[in-house]
Formats: structure tokens, C-alpha cells, sequence
């Protein structure tokens, strides 16, 4: 559904020194619209302790609406935002994206240079902070609910690579980007945002984003993000699901990193030992564990063209959890 008219003339008629209204376009029937005092004010004047996630991107931060809905926003970086046009098609595609997996975009704002993304609050946040932060994550995160997470994200990002035209790569998948709702359902969050903030040229697609242990081999030598490459950031998230590990700072193989401690300790014939060492003893779910990691370790291979799709990923989980 596209953004109404008037909004959109709105967006892009500039009037010299009269500030754009904010506008937030949402891609259901009813149109949300919030004035710049509301926004400012459901943050705290975009207060520190509203902060929610800070990434690349931008900062999230968590905010009250009047009536009592509690929603995400996200306030993007400037310096290399496109132009007033090309951000509101960004948007109208983005918007279109509908998927239980992924994180729902509810709006946007544009307020003069400043942009911001509206998304449906995630209760239990991001997938990193569990893994890394909780006391209580032992629990929450038992092997069943950890299972979930892998399948659910697959087929977030496989709706994404296959069930969407045009396709999106991600571009930036990671633990911080995979969200929790109230029941930890995993929604992956932050598609199509490395295309809206990038340069001018038109080879803007082929401009990388990414983060240090999720980045896949072959980036260092082509500089063109793909599907294939989305496949094995995804792997290194099912690796830090299974292990329990960090993508990076693995001391005790060189390089450091997750997948290359992961095919170091299998070569030694020490797989069992990869795994959790808070789930190792609970056989039941073991064998499991050692097929999931399987396919974390199809998703991470060297070779992009070895490397399963997202379909084929999403079918064997699937396989596994029968």
C-alpha cells in the first residue's frame, strides 16, 4: 500500500527555512502520525536511559505513546542518508515486508536532516544481550527455546532471499540483530537499512556493511554482498546458539574466531566438547545439538557456492526437529 499523497508532497515539497513536518507513514489503513514534541517527549528528549540498542545504523530507543503503546525508535545516523525521495521508496518497500520472523516497520519519520524508523517493540530485546549479559539466560535460553531461535531466524531470512520481490540481503546479520518477543519467537531486525544509508553512487547495493566475525571470507576480495554471504553470517549466530560462544576472541586457535575454533576442535575429534558445556550432560537434547551444529558448519563454509540457500537451511532444521 503506498504512503498517501499528501504526505508524501508533503515530505518532499522543501519550503525555504520551514522545517519538514514529522510525517510516519505506516503500511496498513490507518496512517500514524506523531508531531515532533511527541516523539521527544515519549524518549525524554531522546534521554540515555530510553536507550535500547545502539548499533552502525543508529540508536534505538524505547518509547510511550500517549494512549499507552510502547513502540521501538530507531534514530538513524546522518552523514550519508539518501535524499527525501529515495529514503520515502526505501521505506514504501520495506514496509511491505510482512513476515511472523521479522521485525514489523510501523513508520518513519523525516523532521529536516533527521530520519526516523518506527518498529513494534521486542520484549525480550536482542538475541546478544541473552547470550552474553543475563544471569538469567541459562534458563531462558534452555536448548528447546535456543532451537526455536535458529529455525524461526531461517525462516525470517528466508522470506527475505526468496519470498520477497525485489530480494533483500541483510547484509548485517548477527545475535544483536535477531530480537525476542514476549514468548522469545526470534524476529530479524534491521533489513534493508545498510541501502538506505549509503552513499549517492549507484552502485550502492554492492556497499558493505557487516560486523567483524560475521563478515564472510570472500567480502575481503569481492566487496559485493549476497545472499550467500547473509548464509554464513546466519551460521555463525546458529555456532554462537550451539556453543554458547562468542564470534570472536576464541584464544586458543589463530585467527580467533567462532567457526575457525569450531573446525578446529572438530578435526580433533572433540565435537562433543564444542557444544554448550552448560547442556552437555542432558543427552536428550544432544544429538540434536550435534545436527544443528552440522548445519551452522554447512553455512560457514569458505566456499559460497557450498553453502546451502536459506530454504534448504530452514528444510533441515526442520528435518532435525522431527
Amino acid at each position: 500500500m503506498s504512503v498517501e499523497l499528501d504526505s508524501t508532497d508533503e515530505l518532499l515539497c522543501k519550503k525555504p527555512k520551514e522545517p519538514l513536518s514529522i510525517n510516519i507513514a505506516t503500511f496498513e489503513l490507518s496512517l500514524l502520525r506523531l508531531k515532533p514534541a511527541d516523539i521527544l517527549s515519549a524518549t525524554d528528549n531522546f534521554s540515555k536511559t530510553y536507550i535500547i540498542g545502539d548499533g552502525g545504523f543508529g540508536t534505538v530507543y524505547r518509547a510511550l505513546l500517549p494512549e499507552g503503546r510502547t513502540i521501538a525508535v530507531k534514530r538513524l545516523n546522518g552523514g550519508h542518508l539518501h535524499g527525501d525521495r529515495e529514503f520515502l521508496a526505501e521505506m514504501e518497500t520495506i514496509g511491505k515486508v510482512k513476515h511472523e520472523n521479522l521485525v514489523p516497520l510501523l513508520g518513519y519519520c523525516v523532521f529536516g536532516e533527521e530520519r526516523f524508523l518506527i518498529y513494534e517493540y521486542m520484549e525480550n530485546g536482542s538475541l546478544d544481550v541473552w547470550l552474553r549479559n543475563r544471569a538469567d539466560a541459562v534458563e531462558a535460553l534452555d536448548w528447546p527455546t535456543r532451537f526455536k531461535i535458529c529455525l524461526g531466524s531461517a525462516r525470517g531470512l528466508a522470506f527475505l532471499h526468496h519470498g520477497f520481490v525485489p530480494h533483500i540481503i541483510h547484509r548485517d546479520i548477527k545475535s544483536s540483530n535477531i530480537l525476542l518477543d514476549g514468548r522469545f519467537e526470534p524476529r530479524v531486525s534491521d533489513f534493508g537499512l545498510a541501502r538506505i544509508i549509503s552513499a549517492y553512487e549507484s552502485h550502492v547495493s554492492t556497499i558493505l556493511a557487516g560486523t567483524f566475525g560475521y563478515i564472510p571470507p570472500e567480502y575481503g576480495q569481492t566487496m559485493v554482498a549476497t545472499t550467500k554471504g547473509d548464509v554464513y553470517s546466519f551460521g555463525v549466530v546458529v555456532l554462537e546458539l550451539v556453543t554458547g560462544r562468542e564470534p570472536t576472541g576464541q584464544a586458543d586457535v589463530e585467527g580467533g574466531n567462532l567457526v575457525g575454533w569450531v573446525r578446529w576442535m572438530v578435526a580433533s575429534g572433540r565435537e562433543d566438547e564444542v557444544l554448550d558445556p552448560y547442556f552437555s550432560n542432558m543427552v536428550v537434547w544432544k544429538d540434536q545439538m550435534l545436527r544443528v551444529l552440522g548445519v551452522a558448519r554447512l553455512c560457514t563454509h569458505d566456499e559460497p557456492w557450498r553453502r546451502p540457500t536459506m530454504l534448504e537451511v530452514v528444510k533441515l532444521l526442520k528435518e532435525i526437529n522431527m
